[in-house]
């Protein structure tokens, strides 16, 4: 069965807005960031993957845990965030639509942590926030069956993944497979399961998002629970998605050297009328000058044009 949601214009402005921005990476042949960028942003999902868990880790101790630094804290914290670290390094050998491969992810993270590792759980489970129950999953019992389900679902069903993706985060935190470490694996896995949409993905910090909107993100939880639809955690989620993208992109720009790159991406993100101040604005770092011919040299290529003249000129793509 196809768990229940249904499909909003807010889902699809987000979806939209995303495949855009996906389209500038693809413009400026962005298959994956600079090493460094990587390291930052990989360091940056462990850490607030984790912290949203309760780690007290700070993030420049998971970067020195991540240069195989001696870290001093405790040890549980420790080894949630080295079992992080291999989850994270292991992420492309898993087929995301492989429940084996999920398990076997689900005992990276956990590894002596929880004595149930890679395993679904046997026995009933509430999950309490302050103090008061908060969801009770459903039957151990049918945790098997679920999980199958929602597998399928990932496989079979005609959604594009993006959105599949952020229905599977959702249901893991409802179903509640594992006796341990179920947001740590709904996170990871819909990393993995963007990854085939676009290999950029496994470098977008997309946790990081979600921890910085934490108590937000609790709350379209419950709502979704009361609701028995993961539409609204859908829309948070794209949204997650959306800004951790961009913020990814825009930390990834080209040489403001290469004209092509750097039109490219200028393009993607102009709409309607702009003048040379809001080429200036996101072509960040290029002369005045070099906007100028940047836009004489699109002009002479026919891909926009002008109204105006001197500094009240005025630019469209063509098209538009």
């Amino acid at each position: 069965m196809k768990p229940p949601y249904q499909i909003t214009n807010k889902i699809l402005n987000l979806y939209g807005e995303i495949n855009q921005t996906l389209g500038v990476a693809t413009s400026l042949l962005l298959i994956k960031p600079k090493a460094q960028l990587r390291k930052t942003n990989r360091v940056a999902s462990i850490h607030s993957s984790l912290a949203i868990e309760g780690n007290s880790l700070e993030i420049k101790q998971v970067s020195a845990l991540v240069d195989k630094q001696n870290v001093i804290a405790k040890a549980k914290d420790i080894i949630e965030v080295e079992n992080a670290i291999k989850a994270y390094e292991a992420i492309g050998k898993f087929d995301s639509t492989n429940i084996d491969h999920f398990l076997k992810a689900h005992k990276l993270l956990t590894t002596n942590l929880i004595k149930s590792s890679g395993k679904f759980r046997t026995s009933q489970v509430g999950i309490s926030k302050q103090g008061n129950i908060s969801h009770i999953a459903p039957h151990w019992e049918l945790v098997n069956s679920l999980m199958v389900n929602l597998f399928s679902y990932i496989k079979n069903d005609d959604d594009h993944k993006i959105i599949k993706s952020c229905v599977f985060h959702y249901e893991v935190e409802f179903i509640h497979p594992f006796t341990d470490g179920n947001g740590r694996m709904g996170r990871y896995w819909q990393t993995r399961l963007l990854m085939d949409v676009n290999p950029i993905f496994e470098f977008v910090p997309i946790e990081k998002i979600i921890k910085e909107r934490q108590q937000e993100y609790y709350e379209v939880l419950a709502e979704c629970d009361n609701q028995g639809s993961s539409t609204k955690f859908i829309e948070f989620m794209l949204d997650a998605i959306n800004i951790a993208l961009k913020e990814t992109v825009n930390n990834s720009l080209p040489s403001i050297s290469s004209y092509k790159r750097r039109v490219e991406y200028a393009l993607a993100n102009l709409n309607g009328w702009f003048d040379r101040k809001d080429y200036l604005n996101v072509c960040k770092g290029i002369s005045t000058a070099t906007a100028s011919r940047d836009l004489k040299q699109l002009l002479d290529e026919k891909r926009i044009t002008s109204k105006g003249s001197l500094r009240m000129t005025k630019y469209k793509k063509r098209g538009e």
